[in-house]
């Protein structure tokens, strides 16, 4: 166990001693205790006074939008310069001419380019309309091939079913032919027959005899027309063959020239479009040798100078400055002070050399800075290690 004595803080007691009584009874002593307490009673008081955290970030003046600030006019084409219309300071609106530039490129040297690009474009609109016009032409023929090839297929077949009801009225003849042939066969071997026995005169037999020749010279007379008429039948069943393919062989062909002109058609549309792509570059590129002013501004510097000097594409030709503007700071801050701003916070702005008293902590008080308000904040740290604020 241990062993801890009780031990007691003696209380001082400075009544037993005069000294100290004197000392605790002199004026300057109350009047320092008085002070003491006071201050503690401020102090106390100003903790809770409204208080802002501030932080402090270094900028330069700038611009609230892009297109309000100072910016370099370039030629769009290569070219000479042959006239400047303004000098360094002359204030220019919108639209305002501000150089002349000729052309140095052969391709374009012929005035008349423009003119001539659009008959050009003409000429090959007329053709595409005479290619368009053959293409329907062709239509209507290959329209009027077919209906005439219906028109003689149903003739042809026609001609088939005359030549069927004439093969079988002519197989019909020749059936009866056979029968009168069989007939007078009998009525001649009757005849004989009887002429033996003397029944029946000579004269009757020679009688039979003719009719039997006459019925078999009939009879082949008969079937000549049977074999014409199955002849014509077979012609009939060719001629449609035929017909078939005439007709589809003028029809392929048409076809073939209609696809032609087709493609004719379609290549002069493609060569239309692209000289009416020329014929607009062209017009559009007369419209750049005249480098006009974007907007009302100054001129701050002519890059460029002097006449007959050659310039390529994409060439910085002057500076200039919009005459209207809102003004606006960028300033950068730290990145541990970044959670202390917010998109519309009020700020307080002091630029050099102006004569101010900065209170950090109540900015109302603050004397001779101009109050702004923060419209963006870049959420991306900066090259420069910290986080740019546009004010």
């Amino acid at each position: 166990m241990l062993n801890i004595s009780d031990k007691n803080p003696v209380k001082f007691d400075g009544s037993r001693y005069r000294t100290v009584m004197e000392l605790g009874n002199r004026p300057h002593y109350k009047i320092l205790r008085k002070i003491i307490l006071g201050i503690c009673t401020v102090l106390v008081l100003v903790l809770f006074l409204p208080w802002t955290q501030s932080i402090r970030g270094t900028g330069a003046v700038t611009t609230l939008k892009p297109d309000q600030r100072p910016q370099t006019i370039h030629s769009a084409i290569a070219g000479r310069i042959e006239k400047w219309y303004v000098k360094e300071g002359d204030f220019v609106k919108k639209g305002d001419t501000i150089l002349f530039l000729s052309e140095i490129k052969e391709d374009y040297f012929d005035p008349n380019l423009v003119a001539n690009t659009g008959e050009q474009v003409d000429a090959k609109k007329m053709s595409l309309e005479s290619y368009g016009g053959k293409v329907k032409a062709l239509e209507t023929q290959i329209g009027s091939l077919q209906s005439e090839q219906k028109l003689k297929l149903q003739q042809a077949q026609n001609k088939i079913r005359q030549a069927r009801l004439k093969v079988k009225s002519d197989s019909i003849d020749l059936e009866a032919t056979r029968t009168q042939l069989r007939i007078a066969e009998t009525q001649f071997n009757r005849a004989v027959s009887l002429n033996r026995e003397g029944l029946k005169p000579l004269t009757d037999v020679e009688e039979k005899r003719l009719k039997l020749q006459e019925s078999e010279a009939k009879i082949i007379t008969q079937e000549n027309k049977f074999l014409a008429a199955k002849n014509d039948l077979i012609n009939a069943q060719v001629e449609i063959n035929r017909i078939i393919a005439e007709y589809s062989e003028k029809v392929s062909k048409a076809n073939s020239d209609k696809y032609t002109a087709l493609s004719s058609q379609y290549e002069t549309k493609a060569q239309v479009n692209k000289l009416q792509n020329q014929y607009i570059n062209y017009s559009i590129r007369n419209g750049l040798y005249y480098i006009k002013a974007p907007q009302s501004g100054y001129i701050n510097k002519a890059i460029l100078g002097g006449l007959g000097e050659t310039i390529k594409e994409g060439t910085p030709v002057v500076s200039i400055m919009p005459a209207g503007y809102d003004i606006a700071v960028e300033t950068y801050v730290n990145p541990i002070d970044l959670p202390l701003i917010h998109k519309g916070a009020k700020v307080r702005v002091w630029f050099d050399g102006w004569p101010t008293i900065v209170f950090s902590g109540w900015p109302g008080i603050s004397y001779g800075t101009f109050g702004g308000r923060v419209v963006a904040i870049e959420t991306f740290i900066s090259p420069n290690g910290k986080y740019r604020i546009l004010i």
